[in-house]
């Protein structure tokens, strides 16, 4: 499944800061996208849009520039919002999950009560690189029973192969991305 219409516009609207974090690395900057309401709007529509038939329960936003696109997205939806955050963040029970990025590995969890067997989630990132971010969530909203219907996300960097990843992992078919950069 991919959005409706042309958002190649949106690169316009995202920056790259070079050599951030690491050395090697170019960062995709949203602020600018963040910061204009018209592009910022367009964004969360384009991901919320081919799901508003879907009965999509809860948006999964993966900390922390996912937060900002998902919890919008969320109430487009008319679904409830769903924190993933990394190790240490969240106040109740959780489940846990170890990933790999391009540049190391991290931990993300989930509150252990999040996620009823029978949702139907939508897991929304700014960025799929590698993928392990997107698969580790839909790992810790598998282990707690969810369905993972979709995945969105504003930018792909496509020569890290995430979109594959998510595919040979066996999470969910549908994946909605916004701009590409191969």
């Amino acid at each position: 499944m991919e959005a409706s219409g042309d958002h190649g516009w949106l690169k316009d609207h995202i920056r790259d800061i070079p050599d951030f974090p690491r050395a090697g690395v170019a960062f995709k900057d949203l602020t600018p996208l963040l910061g204009d309401a018209f592009a910022f709007a367009a964004a969360v529509d384009a991901i919320a849009g081919p799901f508003a038939a879907s009965g999509i329960t809860k948006v999964v936003g993966v900390e922390a520039r996912g937060f900002i696109l998902a919890a919008p997205v969320a109430l487009r939806l008319g679904a409830g919002f769903v924190p993933v955050r990394k190790v240490g963040k969240l106040p109740a029970a959780t489940l846990q999950a170890t990933y790999e990025l391009e540049y190391g590995t991290d931990i993300l969890e989930i509150h252990a009560d999040a996620i009823a067997p029978d949702d139907r989630v939508l897991i929304v990132d700014d960025v799929i690189a590698t993928g392990g971010t997107a698969i580790a969530a839909a790992d810790l909203v598998g282990r707690l029973g969810g369905t993972v219907v979709a995945f969105g996300f504003l930018i792909e960097i496509g020569f890290l192969g995430g979109r594959q990843r998510l595919g040979d992992s066996g999470t969910a078919e549908d994946v909605v991305v916004l701009v590409a950069y191969e």
